[in-house]
């Protein structure tokens, strides 16, 4: 892989909270606006000559913690993006796909994602992956009693890799926005050799043009994936 290469991006969306508060505004006001910045973000990856997949940490297993009022506008909130966005996807040649556990979602909320995946299975221009009641340990975990079940006695790392639901590509670069400096439990063994970038910029304020940049310094980085 060239010093150059990015393939995977993956997005740790944060900030919307305080977005909306610095505007006096309702929580749920920053996450409807960081919805429309997930839009823009798909789109210019769509169109950037290397990217093949970003992934955005939309809901984690500990956002279950939240206020219920938040939590119910956040499952509607991703239902009518999904809603939204499938002419988007279809025009944009974007696969979208679910990792997570969705069987805690409700059942129309679950077929909406099943239905979002099937419909866009064959596009293959980028694919978006909104990571959704999502834990890197629970996926490792999960992974691991998979492999068990089918009768393996010991595992390697490229079985584990195989299995996980991003089995197609680590991750090249992982931005964070708001300041933030930490991974929060995602995508665990997929950043083992990743670039971190931390931005200072709540996600609903979040641009392409900013996102360019941080690409033209993540490209003049050198990866030696633990080599001199």
């Amino acid at each position: 892989m060239s010093r150059t290469s990015l393939k995977h991006l993956a997005i740790i969306m944060d900030g919307n909270g305080r977005w909306a508060k610095e505007r006096g505004l309702n929580r749920t006001k920053g996450h409807e606006k960081g919805a429309d910045v997930i839009r823009d973000i798909t789109t210019y990856c769509s169109y950037h000559s290397m990217i093949e997949s970003v992934t955005f940490y939309a809901f984690s297993t500990e956002n279950w913690k939240r206020p219920k009022y938040e939590v119910d506008f956040l499952m509607k909130l991703l239902d009518k993006y999904l809603k939204k966005e499938l002419p988007i996807y279809q025009k944009l040649n974007v696969r979208f796909k679910a990792i997570g556990n969705i069987k805690s979602f409700s059942k129309a909320l679950q077929k909406r994602i099943k239905e979002t995946e099937e419909l866009t299975k064959n596009n293959t221009n980028l694919t978006q992956l909104l990571a959704l009641n999502y834990g890197g340990r629970a996926e490792i975990v999960s992974t691991v009693n998979n492999l068990i079940a089918t009768g393996k006695k010991e595992l390697t790392e490229e079985d584990i890799s195989q299995g996980l639901q991003t089995p197609y590509k680590d991750i090249d670069l992982l931005i964070r926005t708001s300041g933030e400096e930490r991974i929060s439990n995602f995508l665990l063994w997929q950043l083992s050799y990743s670039e971190f970038y931390f931005s200072d910029t709540l996600w609903p304020d979040f641009t392409s043009t900013e996102l360019e940049n941080i690409i033209e310094s993540y490209q003049a980085r050198t990866r030696r994936f633990g080599g001199i």
